[in-house]
C-alpha cells in the first residue's frame, strides 16, 4: 500500500483540528469529506439549526494571507453547486445554510492557530439559493 502523501496528511490533520474546534463551539458535525463527481466538501455542520457548509484550509506559514483569500471566486461557486446537491439530495430545500471558511495554520505534528470566518461568503453570489 502507497504511503500517503504529506499534504494529504496535513490535510486531513487540520480538517481534525477544525472539526474539534467546530464540536468545542456545538456545534453538530453532519458529514466529512462529501465527495462528488464536481468535488468535495471538507465538512458538514449543523450550528443551531442552520446547515453549515465549512471549507477547510490547511496552511503551514502566513505567506498566503488569510482564511477569506484562501477560498476565491471560482472556489466559492464550486462550493455552491456542492451544497445546492447535497441539500436536494436530502430534500432539504427548506433547510437555512451558510458557508464558512476555516483557516488552520501551523505545523501538523502540533496545534495551529484557527481562523473561523462564519457566513464568509453568499451562495447568491455565485447563481446559488
Amino acid at each position: 500500500m502507497a504511503t500517503p502523501d504529506p499534504r494529504h496528511r496535513f490535510g486531513q490533520a487540520s480538517e481534525m483540528q477544525a472539526e474539534q474546534f467546530l464540536l468545542a463551539k456545538g456545534y453538530r458535525i453532519l458529514d466529512r469529506n462529501v465527495r462528488t463527481p464536481l468535488g468535495e466538501l471538507d465538512l458538514v455542520a449543523e450550528d443551531q439549526g442552520v446547515v453549515v457548509f465549512v471549507e477547510v484550509k490547511g496552511r503551514t506559514t502566513e505567506a498566503f494571507g488569510g482564511a477569506l483569500l484562501a477560498v476565491d471566486h471560482r472556489k466559492r461557486a464550486k462550493l455552491t453547486k456542492l451544497a445546492a446537491q447535497y441539500l436536494a439530495r436530502r430534500h432539504w430545500s427548506d433547510k437555512a445554510c451558510r458557508f464558512d471558511v476555516m483557516l488552520v495554520q501551523g505545523r501538523p505534528s502540533g496545534q495551529g492557530r484557527i481562523e473561523h470566518l462564519e457566513n464568509a461568503f453568499d451562495a447568491s453570489e455565485h447563481g446559488g439559493f
